[in-house]
């Protein structure tokens, strides 16, 4: 019996890592989740069947499920996206910046658009040295209503997302905007590619970092977390 569940196991992380790019790892420092967040981030619409793309749908219970297991310490967020769906984008973002647990982001290979959100909404913010990040304007393809009421609504998600990256993280607001409405850094478009020193210096990211300094980082993390909830245990007890 004991064999069996453990091959039930194995099956069902192997169908984790397929289907949602995560995986559940224990050790005597902490059981830590890992999730993926790759290619475009599919909102409302599906994507085309050749695009990599992360499911909102899937990852928003996910989270939920994380934040509320008991078997689950702390979360470890890895990014390589090209952004994808507003919306989407930022429900992910608003729902780990909100969980209690310990959770780091690494940004490998890029963190661009909507995903810059994504990259700075863990408590713990690391990029490679070689990652990038791009910042832009809130932009739209296919049809749209060429009306006055179209470009307010593009403004106000646009300082939806301005006001939710400072303040998770460490740039001017003035800053950002430069980076958003910048000329001249990228070919075809406004806005600026930084990579990730810059990314640090400017306040947008944490620390570089690589897989063993983050999980390094997250497991400290955790031991702090564990002591807090201790001595909260104490003090009920008494």
């Amino acid at each position: 019996m004991e064999s069996g569940n453990a091959n039930d196991c194995t099956q069902q992380e192997r169908e984790q890592v397929k289907e949602f790019g995560s995986a559940l790892s224990k050790s005597e420092k902490g059981s830590v989740y890992t999730l993926t967040i790759i290619g475009q981030i599919e909102g409302h619409q599906v994507a085309p069947e050749t695009t990599k793309t992360t499911k909102y749908e899937h990852v928003l219970p996910l989270l939920a499920n994380i934040e509320e297991s008991d078997e689950i310490d702390g979360l470890l967020l890895l990014l390589n996206t090209v952004g994808g769906d507003i919306e989407a984008g930022l429900a992910i973002a608003e729902l780990i910046a909100g969980m209690k647990k310990p959770t780091v982001s690494l940004v490998l290979g890029g963190g661009h658009s909507i995903g810059v959100p994504l990259a700075v909404c863990a408590k713990k913010s690391m990029i490679a040295p070689t990652a990038s990040m791009t910042i832009h304007p809130v932009r739209m393809s296919g049809t749209i209503v060429g009306a006055p009421a179209t470009y307010e609504y593009f403004h106000r998600v646009q300082n939806q997302i301005v006001d939710f990256v400072t303040a998770n993280s460490h740039i001017s607001r003035q800053q950002f905007l430069n980076y958003m409405m910048a000329t001249g850094e990228i070919a075809t478009d406004v806005g600026t590619v930084i990579y990730g020193r810059q990314a640090v210096e400017c306040g947008l990211i944490d620390r570089l970092g690589s897989l063993g300094d983050a999980l390094e980082t997250l497991h400290r993390m955790i031991r702090t977390d564990r002591r807090r909830r201790d001595r909260q245990k104490e003090k009920s007890g008494n």
